[in-house]
Parts: C-alpha cells; sequence; structure tokens
C-alpha cells in the first residue's frame, strides 16, 4: 500500500541555519538527540519531520517546532540500490519541548474466524 499524505522527500534542508554549539557538554545537558532524514513538513513552515529509518517497512517519524531544534548534524548518508542518496542527519532539540512520534498503519481485522 502506498501512504499518499506521507511526506515527500526532502529535496534540500537548510542545515546552515543552525550554529555549531560552543560547549557539547552542555548541548547533552539541555537537549535530546534524533537521527534520520529531515523531511519539510507538508502544511505547516514551523516544523519539521524526522523520518526515523525511511528504507524500513515499519514507518514511523517524529515531528518537531523548528525553534526547539537548536543544533543539526549532518552524519552519514544512506543509498539504495538504485544510486539515490537520503541525508541522515542527527537533530539536537531542546528538553521538555513537545514533539510528535507517529507511526501509520493499515487498519485491518486480525481476528480471522470461521
Amino acid at each position: 500500500m502506498v501512504l499518499r499524505n506521507f511526506p515527500e522527500a526532502v529535496k534540500e534542508f537548510a542545515v546552515q541555519a543552525y550554529q555549531k554549539p560552543d560547549d557539547e557538554k552542555d548541548l547533552r545537558q539541555t537537549h535530546v538527540s534524533f537521527s534520520g532524514t529531515p523531511q519539510k513538513h507538508p502544511y505547516d513552515p514551523e516544523k519539521v519531520i524526522l523520518v526515523i529509518d525511511p528504507y524500513s517497512s515499519n514507518v514511523s517519524y517524529f515531528e518537531f517546532l523548528t525553534r526547539d531544534i537548536s543544533f543539526v548534524e549532518e552524519l552519514s548518508n544512506m543509498v539504495d540500490s538504485a544510486g539515490q542518496v537520503i541525508p541522515i542527519m542527527r537533530l539536537w532539540v531542546r528538553k521538555e519541548s513537545i514533539g510528535v512520534r507517529s507511526t501509520p498503519f493499515v487498519v485491518a481485522d486480525t481476528s480471522h474466524t470461521r
């Protein structure tokens, strides 16, 4: 099944908007990191979506407000069998901010009676 409303692949993600922190130890005390593929939110420019594992059959993603992200690190990119490169990044999100975790699924009756 194809998820039609699922966020599209990102063409460009503005990493340059985030400054490297002066003290990484301080960053670890005040923030939590999340890794995945960032994507633009489909209708809210104040939010970013982070797809956890873009190649997994168990799709899940996080949604954060951009103002709660203090730093972004570029990690190693993933390459699929067709040669398409998918950027992987680590987002440092301020502690006690609100995020959304979403796992889309197909609704089905799992009990089969005869």
